[in-house]
């Protein structure tokens, strides 16, 4: 892994610098009940007006990032449908047991009215793609069900849907404990990165779900690994379109030859050190080819409320001697506490760091 020169000036800055990440304020993952009244109206990523007379009670997530937010804010028992990813996150699981029983009612973007009509929510949370396709809102508009789109490209854009999501909740003061707390770790990192030359940062390739799967520009991922200080290689290069996935393709990774592979999907870490077409690569050969930690959800994926920790986990990896005075297993216990009331032994923030066992089996959903 590149090392990098630093002057005892520059050391001693970053010495004095704040230990503390973040101040959070209490928990804003604890179970209540919202006694506003007043009405509410924010706008969704589709740039729609939604206006409530009060806050809703009922919730449909019909993504599962939405599902996220709705327990970090407090409301997750107010969940009456999801995805089936949502069951899949362990920490969910443990944090709301009665997501089991919940309904189903889309799959693969399809929304099946009559199973969502029978679990009457009053708010419906969709993705992006979901929304775009207008066979699917009808559905909604049909039978009255207020919908709000949940996407962005961006951090700024994430911090803002979660505060739109806030005020729909009834939560909007534990929304911006939470944007608080985003906006503060990026100032923490980016303060001790920033000062770091372009041509001496790390060059860094970020897999997403497959090996070949990266990063494009004006995503969100593109975003935190440029707030992490690496130089992310496949953004601004070519790629190769399927849908809203973008690849690489094997000779361009070995054009590219990244100092340092982080990778989101279990395994596909010891699938890149042992395939030979990789061997040629700079962080193959130095064997710098990590898991990204998986929590309530994958850590700097497209849908994740972990972007925070995935800025600070990846500055540490690449920067050491930068974040030494940063204890990262503190940070993450307290994340977790502060945000959605779970206590963490040291066995289950191994388990988080190390990618392992934190999601159910693809075929076991």
């Amino acid at each position: 892994m590149k090392k990098l020169t630093l002057n005892r000036i520059w050391m001693l800055v970053f010495l004095l610098l704040p230990v503390a990440v973040a101040e959070a304020g209490p928990a804003a993952g604890t179970d209540f009940v919202t006694t506003e009244d007043k009405a509410v109206t924010v706008t969704d990523f589709f740039g729609r007006t939604l206006t409530l007379d009060r806050p809703a009670d009922r919730f449909a997530c019909l993504y599962a990032f939405t599902g996220h937010v709705v327990t970090l804010l407090g409301r997750g028992r107010d969940m009456v449908a999801v995805v089936d990813g949502l069951k899949k996150d362990r920490l969910i699981r443990q944090r709301m047991p009665g997501i089991d029983a919940l309904p189903i009612p889309a799959k693969g973007g399809v929304i099946h009215i009559e199973t969502l009509l029978k679990a009457d929510p009053d708010m419906v949370f969709l993705k992006p793609e979901t929304a775009a396709a207008e066979a699917e809102t009808r559905k909604l508009e049909r039978f009255g069900l207020p919908y709000f789109v949940a996407g962005y490209r961006n951090m700024e854009e994430q911090m803002t849907t979660i505060e739109m999501m806030g005020k729909i909740c009834g939560r909007y003061d534990a929304a911006r404990a939470y944007t608080e707390y985003y906006r503060n770790m990026i100032h923490t990192v980016t303060q001790r990165t920033g000062k770091i030359p372009e041509n001496q940062r790390v060059r860094l390739y970020h897999s997403v779900n497959e090996a070949l799967r990266t990063d494009a520009p004006g995503t969100i991922e593109a975003d935190w690994t440029r707030a992490a200080g690496v130089v992310n290689v496949s953004v601004g290069d070519r790629l190769h379109a399927r849908g809203d996935k973008f690849f690489a393709g094997m000779e361009q990774i070995l054009i590219w030859n990244p100092e340092v592979i982080i990778v989101n999907e279990a395994e596909v870490d010891q699938e890149i050190l042992q395939d030979k077409k990789w061997g040629a690569v700079k962080a193959v050969r130095e064997k710098n080819v990590f898991p990204i930690p998986v929590g309530i959800s994958r850590w700097g994926h497209p849908g994740s409320l972990e972007t925070p920790l995935a800025i600070l986990w990846t500055a540490k990896t690449v920067y050491p001697e930068l974040f030494s005075d940063i204890d990262l297993e503190t940070e993450i216990k307290q994340f977790y506490h502060r945000f959605f009331d779970l206590v963490l032994t040291d066995e289950m923030v191994q388990n988080i760091l190390s990618n392992q066992g934190m999601r159910q089996a693809l075929d076991t959903r």
